[in-house]
């Protein structure tokens, strides 16, 4: 998730702590918790996910570059390290792909990234 769901956390923390301070006009904090109340269902939802989709994206990614191996651990930090390392060979081996001119390995890479970004897609995403 973008921004990361410890980030949206403490942006809550935040709005938490300023709401309950007195003097906030009634729309400004009507509008707040709103907005807190939205950022908790979709962090809520990440947080339940987030830990399927990496492990899925990293064996996605392992098959597609033929790299050997499983994640070193199901911590959130260790699955997104291991994810972003990945997807930096990824981009090495799209660059090779286009490189040689090898179309079917093109399409499989740009496959998978869609597959990753339907993934991602909230519950509540509009699209």
């Amino acid at each position: 998730m973008t921004p990361q769901v410890p980030s949206v956390l403490t942006e809550l923390a935040g709005l938490l702590m300023k709401n309950a301070q007195p003097g906030v006009p009634d729309a400004e904090r009507a509008s707040d918790l709103g907005l807190s109340a939205m950022l908790l269902m979709v962090a809520g939802e990440i947080w339940d996910r987030q830990a399927e989709i990496l492990v899925q994206e990293n064996h996605a990614i392992r098959a597609l570059i033929g790299a050997p191996g499983d994640d070193p651990s199901l911590r959130l930090s260790a699955l997104q390290t291991e994810n972003n390392r990945l997807r930096e060979a990824l981009i090495d081996a799209q660059a090779a792909a286009e490189a040689a001119g090898d179309v079917a390995r093109q399409d499989a890479i740009w496959a998978e990234l869609a597959t990753s970004t339907e993934r991602r897609r909230l519950a509540a995403a509009p699209v």
